[in-house]
């Protein structure tokens, strides 16, 4: 709700300024013609004192970075920084909009009787307000509102999609992102979060919306609308992990980090009761808190090194072997080890892709040795994931779906296409995994299981993770990669982020790192461009991404707008063949040279637009 201003100017004089603002450039256009709806459209009508107060204040920065457009769906929701106004920005009518337009599309399609609704919340602060507000919001639309109660992870909500038959969900959390953020994952019937044709129609109905409707929460849990479901949640969950327990070795001493998130409940719990008693929960990460207090830059990433630093400073001290760490709503796990197990030794934290590569081999191995593996399963990645995983899957004899555009969903849609009885595993660069049939999204929780059974049969055999690693690319060839990301913010960082992307499909480089390019896939045209050569159909899926593929098969960049954050993000990958008979230290050293050359190269043509 708005809070109480005093007015200083009419909505006409504010009108007038606004105008005046746009001509002098302090706001962009987009943004001026977004402030003049929410000063004259009724549905707008409780902001218009803060809005006209930011006027007064001529707090033109503000408004335009919060007005310059209307917060889009991402490759998981709507995403962005919290404020009390604005349609760039997560507020009530931003969340209430979603939720209302997920509700009348859903009637679009069940005119009549009652529908099923899941919900869930992180640490985040205002988390658990967006939540009750988007259950107030669906009980209005009469849906019946599964309520997991308290904070609990992004994959139990998917969970509970499934196992409370919803017709959809949303789980409210930003993820990795800053405290300043949140959003809602939009969820359907399948567990896994919107695709073609859903998304699109979703979108189109939240754009639509503007009466939005609610009833009090607290009345409607009174009287049954609204079902709390934590406990029952967390048990069924439970018993869907343990499925993947094994009977092997268990001695390991494994410190584990929630980022002050979601995820101690369900690791803690899951761990101990697959017998894994060595178990220490970090300390300063412990505190739920949407703040991150003691994170580098307040910034729960796994995907940051610097995240680990402290945690292998005390594990060293403390004779931890594995560390873990899942983002704020567990969804996504890292992981740190020492590089040997001799006295001493150095430590370091894995890629996503490598902790994928390892959990791929790992389980497929085990399937192979029950004699549970056939021809028709398979696992999934992404078009930006390393192709060790596909080497390794189609070396096992099964196959692997790679042709997939970033985010998740995209994988769990392969699932369904292809059939989840045959799914061995999902995985994607930004450290998501996903193993079973019970959910749809990648799930932080189970990963920890598969990671601590993987790093307790390497330490039985006298390696570390890496060391496992350092075998599957005397095997597979050596599969090097780097990724950087530039930030482009606010409606010029929009604009410099649609010319960067333009000027790579217009005039793309003729060499990057001294490799030449020998194609490009243009993902959003669909077009296969190889120099000196017609273009043709690119066989994909149609996205903003863009691939160079260079000299020496298996050397490539990718580079792509962010889907949940205001940066271009560039893919390096480099590849040298089976290193058996050569040395592995060259071909690293020969991988650092290429993406030190590459990132220069990049940078000097992002810096141009």
């Amino acid at each position: 709700m708005s809070t109480n201003t005093t007015l200083t100017i009419s909505v006409s004089q504010g009108l007038q300024a606004v105008a005046e603002a746009v001509q002098d450039r302090k706001l962009t256009a987009a943004a001026g013609e977004n402030i003049r709806l929410w000063l004259t459209d009724g549905r707008y009508a409780e902001y218009v004192p803060q809005v006209l107060d930011h006027i007064t204040q001529q707090k033109w920065q503000v408004l335009d970075d919060v007005f310059w457009t209307v917060i889009p769906f991402g490759t998981g929701g709507r995403r962005g920084k919290m404020y009390p106004i604005g349609c760039n920005a997560i507020n009530e009518r931003t969340i209430g909009e979603s939720a209302q337009g997920l509700a009348n599309y859903l009637r679009t399609l069940h005119p009549s009787g009652e529908l099923r609704f899941a919900i869930a919340y992180d640490t985040r602060h205002r988390s658990r307000e967006f939540a009750e507000l988007c259950a107030s919001i669906m009980v209005a639309n009469g849906f019946r509102v599964f309520f997991i109660e308290p904070y609990r992870s992004t994959p139990e909500l998917s969970f509970l999609v499934r196992y409370k038959k919803c017709d959809c969900g949303i789980m409210v959390t930003a993820s990795h992102n800053p405290p300043s953020d949140n959003a809602v994952k939009v969820y359907w019937s399948t567990g896994g979060q919107l695709v073609p044709p859903h998304d699109k129609a979703v979108i189109e109905q939240v754009l639509r919306v503007d009466r939005i409707r609610q009833v009090d929460f607290q009345q409607a849990v009174d009287d049954g609308r609204i079902e709390m479901v934590g406990p029952e949640t967390d048990q069924a969950l439970l018993k869907a992990h343990l499925e993947f327990n094994d009977d092997g070795p268990r001695n390991l001493h494994v410190v584990y980090s929630p980022l002050h998130g979601v995820g101690e409940f369900n690791v803690a719990a899951l761990l101990s009761k697959c017998g894994f008693n060595q178990v220490e929960v970090y300390g300063p990460h412990r505190e739920p808190s949407g703040d991150f207090p003691n994170v580098p830059g307040n910034v729960s990433n796994p995907e940051n090194a610097e995240v680990f630093d402290a945690i292998i400073a005390h594990a060293q001290q403390n004779g931890g072997e594995l560390i873990l760490a899942t983002d704020p709503d567990c969804d996504r796990v890292g992981a740190a080890t020492p590089l040997t197990w001799a006295p001493g030794s150095a430590w370091g934290t894995l890629t996503g892709n490598q902790l994928g590569a390892l959990l791929i081999d790992f389980v497929l191995e085990r399937m192979q040795a029950a004699g549970t593996l056939t021809a028709e399963h398979f696992t999934v990645t992404t078009l930006v994931t390393s192709l060790l995983g596909k080497r390794i899957t189609e070396s096992f004899g099964a196959k692997c779906y790679n042709n997939n555009l970033v985010g998740f969903k995209w994988i769990c849609n392969v699932v369904d296409q292809m059939g989840a009885e045959h799914f061995v595993l999902g995985t994607e660069e930004s450290y998501g995994y996903l193993v079973g049939t019970y959910a749809r999204d990648k799930d932080g929780v189970i990963a920890c299981l598969l990671l601590c059974q993987l790093a307790a049969k390497c330490k039985a055999a006298g390696i570390t993770l890496f060391q496992r690693l350092e075998q599957l690319y005397q095997r597979h060839g050596y599969h090097g990669e780097h990724t950087i990301s530039i930030f482009m913010h606010g409606s010029d960082g929009m604009r410099r982020m649609q010319a960067l992307m333009a000027r790579l499909r217009e005039n793309p480089p003729q060499t990057l790192a001294g490799k030449s390019v020998l194609r490009i896939r243009d993902y959003e045209n669909l077009q296969l461009i190889c120099p000196g050569q017609a273009t043709t159909k690119l066989t994909g899926p149609k996205g903003d991404l863009v691939i160079f593929d260079l000299d020496d098969q298996g050397n490539q960049i990718a580079i792509r707008p962010s889907g949940t954050e205001p940066k271009v993000k560039f893919y390096m990958f480099y590849y040298q063949g089976v290193v058996g008979a050569t040395d592995p230290l060259a071909a690293k050293a020969a991988g650092r040279d290429f993406f030190a050359n590459a990132e220069r190269e990049l940078r000097a043509i992002a810096d141009s637009v």
